[in-house]
């Protein structure tokens, strides 16, 4: 099963939807709130809503208004090892920081380059879905709440980002993190046993890791975040990307208008955008 978020017309509420395996239909299963209220036992259940053409709808991210999306950066040695982090010291815990849920879109949603900067930075990872609340949670407990998992491209402004400490700003962009249909965990398996991750620029690979290189698996880091504030289901958990991206390349490498950037994901299908002209922000900005 392969879940996404629907609206039928701009600015009606989201539905939650499982998505045809050819991609061609929908299937609802619940509002937004509904769904996340009981995550587990919606998809214990064959979808009963009404089904309709994929095109006849609006795709948009299955997330909660209000849900947290918690990053974590430098969480595969040999990303480290490429960066500017390299001459620095492992951190002893993973390194997070957050978007928020406005800077999310989905697949095939066209993904604008900033002002200021002279493209987007790829950073293909996954994204793991929480589905039970979590307060001091062990990190068995933690991983036995994530309820599924997603493609994710965490696209990065660098020159935002290399401008200050805190990586906020340049993890922010309009539209800059599409996330892929969530797939459920038990459909999944641990990410501990390694899926194959790869990220491509039109056409060419740039990454290709296994998820078994992470320093900081699923469990552990939702454990140690539990221990500060409670996750709740909804919450998403973006777990790092592999070496390969472009701003540690020589010379720099960026993603322009008119470039295709693809993360494919053993399980998890693969997450396509263009890259198109900072003028196409405005456009969006004033028909939402």
């Amino acid at each position: 099963m392969r879940i996404v978020g629907v609206r039928q017309t701009q600015g009606s509420g989201v539905m939650v939807a499982a998505l045809a395996e050819d991609n061609a239909e929908v299937t609802l299963i619940a509002s937004l709130a509904d769904f996340w209220a009981d995550p587990a036992g919606h998809l214990s259940r064959p979808p009963a809503g009404p089904t309709f053409d994929t095109a006849e709808l609006e795709h948009v991210p299955p997330v909660l208004p209000d849900a947290r999306v918690l990053c974590v950066g430098l969480n595969y040695h040999d990303h480290v090892a490429e960066g500017s982090y390299r001459d620095e010291a492992l951190p002893a815990h993973p390194t997070l920081f957050a978007r928020w849920t406005q800077s999310l879109t989905v697949d095939g949603a066209e993904i604008p380059v900033p002002a200021n900067e002279q493209g987007l930075d790829w950073e293909g990872e996954v994204v793991a879905w929480i589905g039970a609340p979590l307060i001091d949670a062990s990190p068995d407990e933690a991983l036995a709440a994530v309820i599924g998992y997603s493609a994710f491209n965490d696209l990065t402004a660098r020159t935002a980002q290399k401008r200050t400490s805190q990586w906020t700003l340049g993890k922010n962009a309009d539209r800059s993190g599409p996330i892929g249909p969530m797939v459920p965990a038990a459909e999944v398996g641990d990410l501990r046993d390694g899926l194959r991750l790869q990220t491509r620029v039109n056409g060419a690979t740039m990454q290709d890791a296994s998820t078994k290189q992470m320093m900081y698996p699923v469990g552990e880091t939702l454990s140690q975040i539990s221990h500060t504030l409670s996750l709740r289901p909804g919450d998403l958990l973006a777990t790092g990307t592999p070496a390969g991206v472009g701003y540690a390349r020589t010379p720099p490498q960026f993603l322009r208008p008119g470039d295709i950037v693809e993360v494919e994901i053993e399980r998890l299908g693969v997450l396509r955008n263009a890259v198109v002209a900072n003028e196409q922000r405005f456009t969006a900005a004033t028909t939402r």
